[in-house]
């Protein structure tokens, strides 16, 4: 059997993840772990982080049982020192193949009932965990009900779905229709292949959403490590515009939002990890909107890094393989992203950064998602899909943060051609 031990990571983003996953896939590969990706094919991107001599074992992610046997195929001969995932998909799996394997992991049931939101909000309502008050509504008809009984606006949104995909405020009976049809028929990434289905009805939430980036360090051990800012969205549309980490938030010594992050995380027996958590600040106090068992995505992790010298990627990589992470802030500055999403839908005509982008020395990043040809669909019908582009910047905080991401969003040459009549239509 091989001596060295190798870090398990189940699933890499595919062909394009790499504008949101390389970051963090970088990040864990530059801790010194041996990474062996288990997924059917290892993508381009991921090879020069990935150990050399075994870079890849062949599963299909959308079958435990096929993981499971490729992995006790490989634990045969080498050593395997850690599991963990970063993907939405594959959160459940992960701690399944770790438990199989006796190493650190939440448990599989933990991870699941994260991963269902019927699940999540009954297991916090059981605690008393505030959250928002929700109903499964198998058919339209029990939307309708539920709704009627909860009072308007509601959320309408999907089970087991990720990105704000199907996620819609109804505020009448006359909008559950079309609300009611997208949770039921939206996804993004291929995400309908895991998790259960169904949609639910919930209570509105009125207030300022924040994430909260949160290492469960053991049972009972949580700890907040970031808090992040969601920027303005257009009124109807929950899809995510952009977001901004300030090390001088006050909310992350917040006594209040500390106790119900502690309070949600062992609600649902999560025990290990790194979480990114979803809240409401309302005027009743912090709200739990959704607990995902993993890194946050759109480059959360980043965007710790330079604000406040937090690495999410390597602690979560420590907590997967029994090391003590570090967790100790060491920079003290903001960090912002926004996305560029259609102005109309339509036929992507031009896209393109102007070259004076290059002289902001605030940028650190502008990456363009869509080529010319492309149709895609503005707010509220956009998914993550339907991203123009998105950029990255750093400042002293969130005020000089907005400035320069303001700047970039003028540097952005965008024409699409709407057809003369369309109708939306799901992808």
């Amino acid at each position: 059997m091989s001596s060295r031990s190798f870090l398990l990571l189940i699933g890499a983003g595919g062909d394009g993840g790499a504008p949101y996953r390389e970051f963090v896939l970088s990040r864990i590969a530059s801790a010194g772990h041996p990474i062996v990706l288990v997924d059917t094919a290892a993508p381009a991107w991921t090879i020069p982080y990935l150990a050399p001599d075994h870079p890849h074992v062949c599963a299909d992610l959308s079958d435990p049982a096929a993981v499971a046997a490729a992995v006790k195929a490989f634990a045969a001969d080498h050593n395997i020192g850690g599991v963990m995932a970063y993907m939405e998909h594959h959160v459940v799996t992960a701690p399944e193949i770790a438990q199989m394997l006796g190493l650190p992991s939440s448990s599989a049931e933990a991870m699941a009932a994260a991963r269902d939101k019927a699940t999540t909000r009954r297991l916090l309502d059981q605690h008393k965990v505030p959250s928002a008050r929700a109903m499964e509504a198998p058919t339209l008809e029990a939307a309708l009900t539920h709704a009627d009984t909860i009072g308007y606006p509601v959320m309408v949104k999907p089970r087991s779905q990720a990105g704000s995909a199907g996620v819609v405020r109804a505020d009448n009976r006359g909008q559950i229709h079309e609300a009611y049809k997208r949770a039921s028929s939206e996804t993004v990434a291929g995400l309908e292949q895991y998790g259960p289905a169904g949609v639910l009805v919930e209570e509105y939430l009125d207030g300022a959403e924040i994430s909260v980036e949160t290492a469960v360090l053991g049972a009972g051990q949580s700890r907040i490590l970031a808090v992040t800012r969601k920027l303005p969205a257009p009124p109807g549309t929950t899809q995510e515009f952009g977001h901004v980490i300030d090390a001088a938030d006050p909310l992350l010594h917040d006594a209040d939002l500390a106790h119900v992050i502690s309070a949600a995380v062992d609600a649902l027996g999560l025990t290990l990890g790194v979480l990114c958590i979803e809240v409401m600040l309302t005027a009743t106090g912090p709200r739990i909107v959704e607990i995902n068992g993993r890194l946050g995505g759109d480059l959360l992790p980043l965007l710790a890094q330079h604000a406040l010298g937090i690495d999410l990627a390597q602690i979560a990589a420590a907590l997967a393989t029994g090391t003590i992470p570090a967790l100790e802030p060491t920079t003290h500055a903001a960090a912002a992203i926004r996305f560029a999403y259609p102005f109309e839908s339509g036929v992507l005509e031009r896209l393109a950064l102007h070259p004076a982008v290059g002289r902001i020395r605030e940028l650190e990043r502008a990456v363009l998602s869509q080529r010319p040809g492309a149709f895609v669909s503005a707010p509220p019908h956009s998914t993550l899909d339907d991203r123009l582009a998105y950029w990255v910047v750093t400042g002293p905080n969130t005020a000089d943060c907005h400035t320069s991401l303001d700047q970039v969003a003028q540097l952005i040459d965008v024409a699409i051609t709407a057809p003369a009549a369309m109708t939306h239509c799901v992808r």
